[in-house]
C-alpha cells in the first residue's frame, strides 16, 4: 500500500465502495495497472507525487488488472497503464499511457477544478476531515451569501445528516429535489435510520427462513444495503420484485432504484441490475 493518504489500492471487490461510492464526496483517479507493464512502472511514482500534491482534494486508487480482470473488463481496458477520473459514480475524464509529469499535473487540475470560493474550499475540507462542527459553520457562512448555492446546501445537508439532525437535513435538501447527489443523502439517511431501527432484529434469519416472503426479502434488502453490501441488497431486493412485484406498493423497486441512485447510473452494477430489475417486470 502506498504510504501517502491521497492513494489507496483497490480490487474487484470494493471498487463500488472505495471508487463509485467515494467519487460522490471527491473525485477519484482510477490508475489501472499491473506489475510487468513497464509504462505501468514509469507512470507509477509520477501519478502518485502528483496525487499528493493537491492536499486531498482528489484520490488516487491503484487498480492490479491481473488481479482484478472484472473490473477492468467491465470499464474496457485494452492496454496499460490507463488512467480514469470518477466524479458522482461516473468516468468524467481518461487517459491512455504513460504521460510526463505536467501533463499529468494538467489532468488533476482539469478534474479537480479550482474552488471559486475559499469558504466552501474550507467546509468541504473539513468534512472530508471528519470536522463536522467547523464543516457546518463554514456551510452557514457560505449560504449566508448565497442562499442557493447548490454545493453549499448539499455538504450542510450532508453534514446535519453525520450529526444526527436528519429532519434538519432533509428539509434542507428539499430545497434541491431533483439534484442526484441531494438523493444520495437522503437515501442514506433512510437506511441508516432502517439499520438502527431493527439493529436487535434477525432480518438475516427472518429471510432464510421465509425465502418465499417478499417483506422478509425486502427488508434484509434493506438492512445489506444499509451496511454498503449492495450487490448483496440489490440480489435479496430483486427477490421480494419477482415473489409479489406490488408488496408495500413496490417498496423493493423503489429500494432498487435508491442503491442505483447510491452506485451511480454509470456503475457496471448498476447497469446490471437494471437489466435483471426489468426482465423481473416485463
Amino acid at each position: 500500500m502506498p504510504a501517502d493518504a491521497a492513494v489507496i489500492e483497490v480490487s474487484d471487490a470494493d471498487f463500488a465502495s472505495k471508487v463509485l461510492e467515494r467519487s460522490k464526496e471527491v473525485p477519484v483517479v482510477v490508475d489501472f495497472w499491473a506489475p510487468w507493464c513497464g509504462p505501468c512502472r514509469m507512470l507509477g511514482p509520477i501519478i502518485e507525487r502528483v496525487a499528493a500534491q493537491f492536499d486531498g482534494r482528489v484520490v488516487l486508487a491503484k487498480l492490479n488488472t491481473d488481479e482484478n480482470p472484472r473490473t477492468a473488463m467491465q470499464y474496457n481496458i485494452r492496454g496499460i497503464p490507463a488512467v480514469k477520473a470518477f466524479r458522482d459514480g461516473r468516468v468524467v475524464a481518461e487517459f491512455v499511457g504513460a504521460l510526463p509529469e505536467p501533463q499529468v499535473r494538467a489532468f488533476f487540475e482539469r478534474v479537480v477544478g479550482a474552488p471559486a470560493n475559499p469558504a466552501l474550499a474550507a467546509a468541504q475540507a473539513a468534512l472530508r476531515a471528519g470536522d463536522l462542527a467547523t464543516a457546518e459553520a463554514k456551510f452557514r457562512e457560505v449560504l449566508a451569501a448565497e442562499p442557493s448555492n447548490r454545493d453549499a446546501i448539499v455538504g450542510l445537508g450532508d453534514t446535519l445528516a453525520r450529526l444526527g439532525r436528519t429532519e434538519e437535513a432533509e428539509q434542507l435538501l428539499a430545497r434541491l429535489p431533483a439534484d442526484r447527489q441531494a438523493k444520495v443523502i437522503r437515501h442514506r439517511i433512510f437506511l441508516e435510520g432502517f439499520a438502527k431501527r431493527h439493529a436487535h432484529e434477525d432480518l438475516a434469519g427472518e429471510a432464510a427462513r421465509n425465502p418465499r416472503d417478499p417483506r422478509a426479502r425486502y427488508r434484509y434488502g434493506v438492512w445489506l444495503a444499509a451496511q454498503g453490501e449492495y450487490e448483496r441488497a440489490l440480489d435479496e431486493l430483486l427477490e421480494s420484485v419477482r415473489l409479489d412485484r406490488n408488496f408495500a406498493d413496490g417498496a423493493a423497486r423503489k429500494a432498487m432504484l435508491a442503491v442505483f441512485d447510491i452506485l451511480g447510473l454509470d456503475s457496471p452494477v448498476t447497469k446490471e441490475y437494471q437489466r435483471k430489475l426489468a426482465q423481473a417486470l416485463f
